[in-house]
């Protein structure tokens, strides 16, 4: 008897573009960071470096997510490393700015503390399957994204209603980021569920 099975072809590689620009927006952070201290809170060309940098690696990940799909280089490491790489530019760019004193403590600490614990999360089930970003996710990076670009450009007198427009996005972000977590969760157990039933 003939077999006529068609051997299962090899994912995409995780030495491609898309995972390419995911690491270089990891080694963007510490740049960032560094731009950003280095203007000492008097909203001077360091500060701009910092605002530049962050456009820059935001658009690195629409980039690598584009590419991915475009092309089928959608690799696990990819789903993995994607959220990281998000949550280490989001993450210290919060702290930055809590730091300053131009952000709560605790709008960042609610923040940290989901995206810390989603990220380990993903970890635990990941032997019952990846669990990808959601389209509550993605919105939560827009509106994060969006509140920390209105956070970091220099507040003039030119421009008072900056202060309130970040202020009202980071709190859209903030409501959303909660959200989107406990959903998380619920996927989460649902995987972990599914995983040892099919075991």
């Amino acid at each position: 008897m003939t077999d006529n099975a068609v051997p299962a072809q090899p994912g995409p590689s995780n030495w491609n573009l898309p995972n390419a620009l995911t690491m270089l927006r990891i080694v963007l952070v510490p740049f960032f960071i560094w731009f950003f201290l280095a203007d000492g809170g008097a909203y001077g060309w360091w500060r701009w470096a910092a605002v530049v940098l962050f456009l820059v690696a935001i658009y690195t990940d629409k980039l690598d997510g584009d590419i991915a799909r475009a092309r089928g280089l959608i690799t696990s490491f990819g789903k993995i490393a994607d959220p990281i790489a998000d949550k280490l530019l989001i993450g210290s760019a919060l702290v930055m700015l809590s730091a300053v004193g131009e952000l709560w403590w605790w709008v960042t600490v609610l923040m940290l503390v989901r995206e810390v614990g989603i990220t380990a999360l993903r970890f635990v089930v990941i032997r019952y399957g990846v669990m990808a970003a959601s389209k509550g996710g993605k919105l939560k990076t827009v509106l994060q994204t969006v509140a920390i670009f209105l956070y970091l450009l220099p507040v003039t007198p030119a421009t008072p209603w900056l202060s309130v427009a970040a202020l009202v996005v980071m709190l859209a972000a903030l409501a959303v980021t909660l959200v989107t977590g406990v959903d998380y969760i619920i996927k989460a157990a649902q995987l972990r569920t599914a995983g040892r039933g099919a075991a």
